[in-house]
């Protein structure tokens, strides 16, 4: 038997969700041949097969996790060698008794992160009531889940319907919030900028991309990466940009590479088409890490100012909110402009108040100025 463990997709990503099986059990394969499409934290990706054989055994169906280095396929073969998969005889889950107590879980690697620890009669009792013990937090002594925490999910689902686990990419975008409110030290500053100088039809973003470019380089702090572990910065020569991307699955940040470096066109071009292949889930998880500062243009929807999140190592992100007309002073008088409104997050380990508001009025000066040449000029 040959087992073709998930292998590393790409950055160290650990773990995929399981979106559709191609073959089933018992089908003849060929190498190459595509056998499941999953889903990492931002994309779909084809698992091919790395070998001819016979399926003998799929591990998950779909909407399962399965973490890299766990087993997806087991060939039938009389050959003991495997050629670039990992090869072994894969423990069973471990449901041996511990006194009156089991521990419920996937295989041994996973067993940290979804164990349940519980007893035969709990289980029988979750079974009746068609309760998922996976996740449930236990109240019992070391965790373990009593009758009464299997009663009270129960009833829980009962009165307000039976909770949906997330799933791909609302699932990692999740832990990565979650994460980020763990680890930063988030301050926001608020400003408005009067645009009411610019001409029709420009193109928004690209002038807060431009503006980005143009204070980082102007106040490098904010174009900068820190570890809380070792409380070391690293600032960077170049600017990568996420922009973050709503989408109905969640939130993607694609990422726009060296925005100081390349023409408006080209830096639009690039958008649209990391855009397009956000929608069509093909964006390779690559292009979304390694930013540097992010900005979340949030003002396209709906919204005047936010707190948006910084996403560690990166320290700081400058959201956009929606554009409106509103009195402004003048040289004395009171007119009516248009104004944008912007909100600048940034991670206060790192970066100082000064270092911040200095970024922020050189956005500020960038995008009062009429055109693209003359905020490049």
């Amino acid at each position: 038997m040959k087992y073709f463990k998930l292998p590393d997709l790409g950055e160290g990503l650990p773990e995929a969700e399981i979106v559709e099986w191609h073959v089933k059990e018992g089908d003849q394969v060929k190498t190459d041949q595509i056998l499941v499409s999953v889903e990492t934290a931002k994309a779909i990706v084809e698992v091919p097969s790395p070998q001819d054989g016979v399926i003998a055994h799929l591990f998950g169906d779909a909407g399962d996790t399965i973490h890299t280095g766990e087993p997806l396929i087991e060939y039938a073969s009389e050959e003991d060698e495997d050629t670039g998969t990992v090869v072994g005889k894969i423990p069973d889950a471990d449901n041996s008794a511990q006194g009156d107590q089991f521990i419920i879980g996937a295989a041994p690697s996973t067993r940290a992160h979804q164990a349940v620890r519980t007893t035969p009669a709990v289980r029988a009792l979750a079974k009746r009531l068609n309760v998922d013990l996976t996740g449930l937090q236990g109240s019992g002594r070391d965790g373990t889940v009593t009758p009464q925490d299997v009663e009270q999910a129960a009833n829980m689902d009962r009165k307000h319907g039976r909770a949906e686990p997330l799933r791909g990419v609302r699932k990692q975008m999740a832990k990565t919030m979650a994460a980020a409110h763990a680890e930063v030290v988030p301050v926001t500053l608020c400003e408005d900028v009067d645009i009411d100088c610019w001409p029709e039809g420009t193109d928004v973003t690209m002038r807060l991309v431009n503006a980005i470019a143009g204070a980082c380089k102007a106040s490098p702090a904010m174009n900068t990466w820190f570890d809380g572990n070792t409380l070391s910065r690293r600032q960077h020569s170049k600017i990568h940009l996420g922009v973050a991307v709503d989408t109905d699955q969640g939130l993607f940040v694609p990422v726009l590479r060296d925005i100081g470096g390349r023409s408006s066109e080209d830096l639009r071009a690039g958008l649209d088409q990391m855009r397009a292949d956000v929608k069509a889930r093909t964006i390779p998880p690559k292009e979304l890490q390694g930013a540097t500062i992010t900005l979340s243009n949030f003002g396209t929807i709906a919204g005047r100012y936010a707190s948006p999140i910084v996403v560690p190592p990166q320290v700081a992100i400058l959201g956009a909110g929606v554009i409106r007309e509103q009195p402004v002073a003048v040289n004395g008088e009171l007119k009516i402009h248009r104004v944008l409104p912007l909100s600048l997050t940034f991670d206060h380990r790192a970066a100082t108040g000064g270092e911040a508001a200095r970024f922020m009025r050189e956005v500020l000066q960038i995008l009062e100025r009429k055109s693209f040449e003359e905020s490049n000029g």
